[in-house]
């Protein structure tokens, strides 16, 4: 089977990734490498760790969970940002999947984390607004 059939077959065209989800995309994925730089580099530092509701007494217990998560994020920007240069590379439906289905778990955890804890509304608004967009972008096209 070939690679057109294919992906006419699993629905995905270059409609799938256009232009607006695609800045969205890259959006979400710069933001969620800002997150990551904060949960794993700087994350001993006050102003940031207080950012996530973390007193001081804690953060040595804290500190591995946030390592962790910060890679987490890590990742789904790589996913994110690696999805969109693969569709500018000639891979427009692999890119797409990778970029969308990144987008998509930045969303969920961010769905998470306000049926979590309602005080983290803003929180969670920053996560998941850029990849829902980026979703949203790429269902309407």
């Amino acid at each position: 089977m070939d690679l057109a059939r294919a992906t006419a077959i699993a629905g995905v065209t270059m409609s799938a990734m256009n232009v607006l989800a695609q800045i969205f995309a890259v959006l979400a994925g710069l933001l969620h490498v800002l997150i990551f730089v904060m949960e794993s580099v700087l994350f001993r530092r006050p102003a940031v760790h207080g950012r996530f509701r973390t007193r001081p007494a804690d953060l040595d217990a804290v500190r591995p969970w946030a390592l962790n998560q910060g890679f987490y994020n890590l990742f789904l920007a790589l996913g994110a940002l690696g999805g969109v240069a693969a569709v500018h590379a000639g891979q427009a439906a692999t890119g797409a999947a990778v970029a969308l289905f990144s987008c998509a778990c930045m969303l969920g955890a961010a769905l998470v984390l306000i049926a979590t804890d309602r005080r983290m509304a803003r929180a969670a608004l920053t996560q998941g607004l850029l990849p829902a967009l980026a979703l949203a972008a790429a269902l309407l096209a």
